[in-house]
């Protein structure tokens, strides 16, 4: 069974069309990278998961039941834009009154569990105003977790983070999925961070999934490539791009060649044309790059 299975999805905000015939796979235990640019329908199409706003048409089906279903959406843990704390409360305050709303028995235990599952704990004394942007994140995080839900569903957790907040936030989602019971929505502009933790992606355009595939799958159709430096860079691309299908110069100034060779061949056709390789690698492209070539209509 799915998390979360999306047919024909479309939502319309007076003339305009946000989200259009969208479809969209959740599997259990999956951390679903939702990726598109600004406008994409990310955000709508999390709303509509999470029952914020009603659809215009389609199907959401959670764990196999309507979305609107009263258990199902029980299940459900949010955080869209910010977390809605007080300022002037102590993180555990704020918790535990989260935890009152939501009418969790046992809330002292729940609160102290999630708040050690987001590396919080130690800073549940803090008052909310003067958390971190990565610590405030986390609490919103916290506060999805209340209750115990198997599908968070979260709206660029990752923004304003620090190196360190950046590797805390992707420890705290390897840990949520850990049992293979709990599956993440997380949408976010920092690919190269997504990359790292995300086992399935969704990317979006024009409130159109254009794109779903596996870790796996992204890997396989990321495309390796020699990039290189000569003493006679121009001359070396002119060469190199009558010989091979695609060369391109990137932005740290290599030539990087895409098609399927090997180093020694290059080095051997630029030294009997009297050119010297000074650098040279083996390296394949990113989520982000991948997300940049398929924007542009590359293959």
């Amino acid at each position: 069974m799915n998390a979360v299975e999306i047919k024909n999805l479309s939502k319309n905000f007076g003339s305009k069309q946000a989200v259009c015939g969208l479809d969209m796979t959740v599997p259990m235990g999956a951390i679903y990278g939702f990726i598109g640019e600004n406008g994409s329908g990310k955000s709508t199409t999390e709303k509509m998961i999470c029952g914020l706003i009603p659809t215009s048409g389609g199907s959401i089906k959670l764990y196999g039941k309507d979305y609107t279903d009263e258990a199902v959406r029980s299940k459900i843990g949010v955080l869209i834009e910010s977390p809605g704390c007080f300022p002037g409360l102590t993180v555990w305050d704020n918790m535990m009154i989260q935890a009152a709303n939501l009418n969790i028995p046992d809330a002292e235990r729940e609160v102290v569990k999630v708040l050690k599952t987001v590396r919080m704990e130690g800073a549940a004394g803090n008052k909310f105003k003067n958390c971190s942007l990565g610590m405030k994140q986390r609490v919103g995080i916290a506060m999805a977790l209340l209750g115990n839900p198997t599908l968070l569903v979260l709206d660029e957790p990752l923004n304003g983070l620090d190196a360190d907040g950046m590797r805390i936030m992707r420890e705290v989602f390897l840990d949520v999925v850990s049992d293979g019971k709990r599956s993440i929505i997380v949408s976010s502009h920092l690919l190269g961070e997504l990359q790292k933790v995300a086992t399935h992606y969704g990317i979006i355009r024009h409130g159109k999934m254009i794109c779903e595939m596996t870790a796996d799958e992204l890997d396989a159709s990321c495309r390796t490539y020699v990039a290189l430096k000569t003493g006679e860079m121009n001359r070396s691309k002119m060469l190199l791009g009558c010989k091979y299908s695609r060369v391109e110069e990137d932005e740290a100034g290599y030539i990087r060649v895409y098609d399927l060779i090997t180093p020694e061949e290059i080095v051997s056709y630029l030294y009997e044309n009297g050119i010297c390789v000074t650098e040279i690698m083996t390296d394949k492209i990113g989520l982000e790059e991948y997300y940049i070539d398929l924007m542009k209509g590359g293959k």
